[in-house]
């Protein structure tokens, strides 16, 4: 087998067996297969396309290229969440001690954040002692005695994903469904999960700006992640505006929290619970979402979902006081509201430059060394479809210099567009994707 041919193949238009693939991605890997080759399949691949048994085939080759996190130890179907992301995306807060708390076990590996804000990773290490790198044994362990534990990526997961994203950055090979689905897939398979539910973002903030795109790429995953043995499901949720109210690492915890405790903001509670009840159906525990919403919704009632946050924060080496008096939290020293500068109604959020407030103001990772303030971020007091009267607050900015506040200020303001005509709110849940189809809400 030679990689000349198999790029030949790909550029005529031809379909690769899952043979050719796994030598292609095991070459790439090993370094038997050099950039230049591989560059010219991307680009083939970004012209030509794959079907679903290529991408699942490329994506299992993926996974395949490194370690296998085995889950066999863990009592009960293993349950993951993945979100292709955007901004005030703190779901796996809400979620995870929700469905854990129902017995079921959320075993999750995520990332560090890079970009406007950190991942789950860096917003639970505001809770002080909070530990992401337990060893498997720890991490399996947690979660049979806890039900959940979250941990960073270890370094030998999917390594050819790495290997080629980094490739594809600089070889305009990003925007292609089944390299991106691939991706994300390669990774979440080999984290060892049976029920796998897909936050698939669309709009202004979202990496997939229109409906149709995102349906494309949540159908791709599904598709992949059923042909791998996976039960998966894709939820389309809106990012047209910020998620909930708050913008960085430790605002983003303390509305979790509050979400846990009844006191969320509708969007945030509305999305969780349609993910975790995937989750939930999925695992067996609920034979349908409408069953499986009622459960989650008891679990905010009773305290049970908050008590398993504080339970698993205890079991990862942190301080779980917080969790019941959020004051503990560290705070930003400079507060200071963002003015509307005219009356009218928000008609439009540019939601990735509200991201960039939280950055300019060090909440977030310009490179993989940057070091995020924690304690910085913002408050959303006006979403698309309010009114807003000229001076009235927009925002309030957390901040602990001077200078980026006033950066920081000027991007938010940036960000919304004020109009005369009322807007409809958008919706928050778009529609659902299964192995049998899309349903659109």
């Amino acid at each position: 087998m030679k990689m000349y041919d198999l790029i030949n193949k790909k550029k005529n238009k031809e379909s690769l067996t899952a043979n050719e693939i796994e030598f292609i991605i095991q070459g790439y890997t090993n370094g038997s297969v050099p950039d230049y080759q591989m560059s010219a399949f991307l680009m083939a691949v970004c012209l030509n396309g794959m079907n679903h048994e290529e991408t699942a085939a490329l994506t299992i080759a993926m996974a395949n290229s490194g370690d296998i996190l085995d889950l066999s130890q863990i009592k009960g179907a293993k349950v993951d969440k993945h979100s292709t992301g955007g901004v005030g995306d703190k779901t796996s807060l809400v979620l995870s001690p929700m469905v854990a708390s129902l017995g079921i076990p959320v075993a999750k590996m995520s990332g560090r954040g890079l970009g406007h804000t950190g991942g789950t990773i860096d917003k639970l290490e505001s809770f002080p002692g909070f530990s992401t790198t337990i060893t498997t044994e720890q991490f399996v362990s947690n979660v049979n005695k806890v039900k959940m534990a979250i941990v960073g990526q270890t370094a030998n997961l999917a390594p050819a994903d790495k290997k080629i994203y980094a490739l594809r950055d600089v070889t305009a090979t990003i925007d292609n469904i089944s390299l991106i689905a691939s991706s994300i897939m390669s990774k979440k398979i080999a984290s060892g999960a049976d029920v796998i539910v897909l936050d698939v973002k669309t709009g202004s903030g979202a990496f997939m700006k229109t409906l149709e795109e995102s349906l494309a790429l949540a159908n791709e995953m599904v598709q992949i992640g059923t042909i791998a043995g996976k039960q998966t499901y894709a939820v389309i949720t809106d990012m047209n505006q910020p998620l909930g109210n708050a913008v960085g690492n430790t605002l983003e915890v303390i509305e979790a929290i509050d979400t846990l405790n009844g006191d969320g903001p509708k969007d945030l509670l509305e999305v969780s619970i349609t993910l975790a009840s995937y989750m939930l159906v999925g695992a067996g525990i609920a034979t349908s979402v409408e069953e499986a919403a009622k459960m989650l919704y008891k679990t905010i009632e009773d305290k049970s979902a908050l008590n398993k946050m504080a339970e698993f924060i205890r079991a990862q080496g942190g301080n779980s006081d917080p969790v019941y008096h959020t004051e503990l939290f560290q705070k930003a020293s400079i507060v200071e509201e963002v003015a509307a500068p005219s009356d009218g109604y928000i008609t439009f959020i540019h939601t990735d430059e509200v991201g960039m407030t939280s950055l300019v103001l060090g909440g977030g990772r310009e490179t993989k060394e940057s070091v995020i303030d924690l304690s910085v971020g913002l408050k959303i007091h006006k979403k698309l479809g309010d009114s807003v009267i000229k001076g009235e607050a927009l925002a309030t900015l957390y901040a602990n210099d001077s200078n980026k506040l006033a950066e920081a200020k000027k991007r938010f303001l940036d960000a919304y567009v004020i109009g005369s005509q009322k807007l409809e709110k958008p919706k928050y849940v778009y529609a659902i994707v299964t192995k049998d189809g899309i349903q659109q809400l």
